[in-house]
């Protein structure tokens, strides 16, 4: 099986119970303490109503570069923030020289990936596997892990790691065997973990067609990219709603992210009805605008994606040339988003119009 942030988690839960586990590795991920314990029943019940909204707010500030007072988390990923905010929301310290910054991140940088190489070290008692499992790139050129029990399945003995960085990972597969270079390596079952397409669906992709005003479909017109308001509606596909990270701010908490994108859509059908539209769509001019935000706020990663070792995050080595997402983060754009509402939400997208249409 397979060494993403899925095969993570589950290979200790395997080697627990297989006679003979095989791991094939392509790039080792970065694995960092996890440090799950049980939560203090006293803790639990000391918690007031709007806690969870309270929390997912606290860490959404603090990987997104937003001022706090206090870390209700302290998890690895808020402890590790700062490396983050770049990579995920393109905020900076804008107090400190383009050159001082990059020097700075890259030493955090450097610290932090040296803690979790020296924890493998560690943890790993054969030494061959643990320099194989030692992750040799920048923090965020790949999705941070963290267990407290994968680096330790490989003290058992009926664990083996196949390292295949030198084919660019496994050459094929038999109807007996995974095959990495000449050497077939016989098994009995085969766990996919092995990561997956990200952003892609069957509407961006072609397979499932959706049909606008006209007859023009949606990847026609976004032939050139991406064409949205806010990243949700399209001008000429009317009560289309799209959920995702396209041209609008992402983050850590994905289904934070989805859940803010379910409450707006869901306020701007609500104010549909209350006008009596029959259908809800943004204007070309506000789509037009949007655009242009995104093309001027968008964060530049290309040069440090580039020199990522291969993952999904910059395309298996390809990075994208421009950015599809909201500069300055999703704290920020949530705040947009708020106002927006407040004070835009009927001019923008034009319902009174589209009901006398």
């Amino acid at each position: 099986m397979g060494t993403g942030a899925t095969g993570i988690q589950v290979i200790p839960m395997v080697a627990r119970d297989a006679e003979q586990l095989l791991v094939f590795q392509r790039t080792p991920s970065s694995v960092d303490v996890r440090d799950n314990r049980p939560t203090d029943p006293d803790w639990a019940a000391s918690l007031q109503p709007g806690w969870q909204q309270e929390r997912m707010e606290n860490f959404l500030a603090q990987v997104s570069g937003e001022p706090v007072e206090e870390d209700l988390i302290r998890d690895g990923w808020t402890s590790t923030a700062q490396l983050q905010r770049k990579m995920i929301s393109g905020a900076v310290d804008t107090s400190l020289s383009a050159e001082e910054r990059e020097r700075i991140d890259e030493l955090v940088d450097f610290r932090k990936m040296n803690s979790i190489r020296a924890r493998v070290e560690e943890v790993v008692e054969d030494p061959a596997t643990a320099e194989l499992l030692k992750p040799w790139y920048r923090y965020m050129c790949k999705r941070p892990t963290f267990s407290d029990f994968y680096l330790e399945a490989f003290n058992r003995p009926n664990v083996t790691l196949v390292d295949t960085a030198d084919f660019g990972g496994i050459t094929r597969m038999t109807e007996t065997s995974i095959v990495v270079g000449d050497t077939e390596y016989e098994v009995d079952c085969v766990i996919f973990a092995t990561g997956f397409d990200v952003g892609v669906s069957g509407v961006t992709s072609g397979a499932m067609p959706v049909t606008g005003r006209g007859g023009r479909t949606l990847l026609e017109a976004w032939g050139r990219g991406p064409r949205t308001l806010h990243g949700f509606y399209t001008h000429g596909f009317p009560n289309l709603f799209h959920l995702g990270p396209l041209q609008n701010a992402n983050s850590v908490n994905f289904v934070h992210i989805l859940l803010e994108q379910a409450n707006h859509i869901a306020a701007v059908i609500a104010k549909a009805r209350d006008v009596g539209a029959d259908f809800i769509e943004p204007t070309a001019e506000a789509e037009d605008q949007w655009c242009r935000t995104i093309q001027e706020l968008s964060p530049n990663n290309r040069k440090f994606q580039a020199e990522c070792t291969p993952g999904y995050y910059n395309g298996e080595g390809n990075p994208p040339p421009v950015s599809f997402s909201y500069g300055p983060g999703p704290v920020s754009f949530h705040r947009l988003l708020k106002k927006w509402r407040e004070e835009n939400i009927l001019d923008v997208l034009a319902v009174k119009q589209h009901q006398e249409a």
